[in-house]
């Protein structure tokens, strides 16, 4: 295993593990985690997940081969948004419907405070509030700045932006409960 496989492998666990902490005992959780290299879910019941899925697609991995420019262009974020949906859409027959989204990842964290949620941990991201986000970040990809729209300019922002609103507009996550990382 290569360090970036074993630390992806150690952040989703100690995002699971908080999950577990915040939900019912019986409640299926889903833990997400946007790396910088590899992304992936821990998906379960119990103590321990059933189910840890990764992909090869971070934040920064993303940035770097989709994002020439930054801010990316808009062909650059459609075609982006092509190969996260491609990633993402296989998770809908591996996820219950009834299974709640947590994270404890601080560029998730900065989205929540950025769509206006308070700093205390946890958070509550609804999709509405994360979609309003996407919404300024693509008005800066058609041409607003950054700074009108109080958006970082950072291709890894825009790229963790992407990775999340997909993996929730997809999956039709109503919310992302925000944690802070143990």
């Amino acid at each position: 295993m290569n360090p970036s496989d074993a630390s992806a492998t150690q952040a989703l666990q100690q995002s699971y593990t908080a999950a577990r902490q915040h939900a019912d005992a019986t409640a299926c959780v889903v833990a997400l985690h946007i790396g910088a290299e590899q992304s992936g879910i821990a998906v379960g019941t119990g103590a321990a997940p059933d189910m840890v899925k990764r992909w090869p697609l971070g934040a920064e991995r993303t940035a770097r081969e989709q994002f020439r420019t930054t801010p990316p262009t808009p062909l650059a974020m459609e075609h982006a948004i092509q190969i996260v949906e491609d990633v993402v859409m296989p998770m809908r027959a591996v996820i219950p419907r009834e299974a709640l989204l947590f994270s404890t990842d601080a560029g998730v964290r900065e989205i929540a405070l950025l769509a206006g949620e308070a700093p205390a941990a946890p958070q509550l991201l609804s999709l509405d509030a994360m979609e309003h986000v996407f919404d300024r970040l693509s008005a800066v990809v058609e041409g607003s700045p950054a700074a009108h729209q109080g958006l970082p300019e950072s291709g890894n922002f825009a790229a963790t932006l992407l990775i999340l609103r997909e993996f929730m507009h997809h999956l039709q996550f109503p919310y992302i409960v925000v944690l802070h990382a143990p």
